[in-house]
Parts: C-alpha cells; structure tokens; sequence
C-alpha cells in the first residue's frame, strides 16, 4: 500500500514539475563574475533550489554530529545503569533479623 502512495506521489510531482518547466521555458540570462550563462528560467530556479537545500544539509551537519555524539553516550550510560540495576538485583538481601 505504502509502495503504492509512494509511486502516486512521485508521478504527481513529477507531473507538476515536467507543467513548471514547460510554462517557464523562456531563456534568462545569469552573469557571475567571470561570464555569464545563458538557460531556461525553470532550470535556474531549480539550480537555486538545490543549491539552497544543499546550503541547508551543510549548515545542519555540525547540529546533526553534535546530536549523535549525545545520543551516543546517553545510550552507554544507559547500559551503565542496565548493569548496575542488574549487578544489585543479583546481590543477595541481608536482613538484620
């Protein structure tokens, strides 16, 4: 059912993208500083799009690792007090008795 949606999701954006790019086929110009490019308005934007998620992974990365590393020593202290709870759970109780 999931692979279903999944294909149905993808077709439908690919559909709206396949119409932007169709109704947006006019050529612009791009000047950077050593020349300039000529391409069609739908590829710039996408090319904008992707630099900009791109920009967004790499300025996340740092906040990804540092959460991983967290992540990492809450689990062995975790398994720290797993076996401290079972080593007192194997001790044997004394009754003053």
């Amino acid at each position: 059912m999931a692979r279903i949606i999944n294909l149905i999701t993808f077709l439908v954006v690919l559909t709206i993208g396949l119409a932007f790019a169709v109704l947006n086929a006019e050529p612009v110009e791009i000047d950077y500083y050593f020349g300039s490019w000529r391409l069609s308005l739908s590829l710039v934007i996408v090319f904008s799009l992707l630099i900009g998620v791109l920009a967004g992974v790499v300025a996340s990365l740092g906040f990804v690792f540092r959460l991983k590393r967290e992540i990492s020593a809450l689990r062995k202290l975790g398994k720290l007090a797993d076996e401290e709870l079972a080593n007192l759970r194997a001790l044997p109780v004394r009754d003053k008795h």
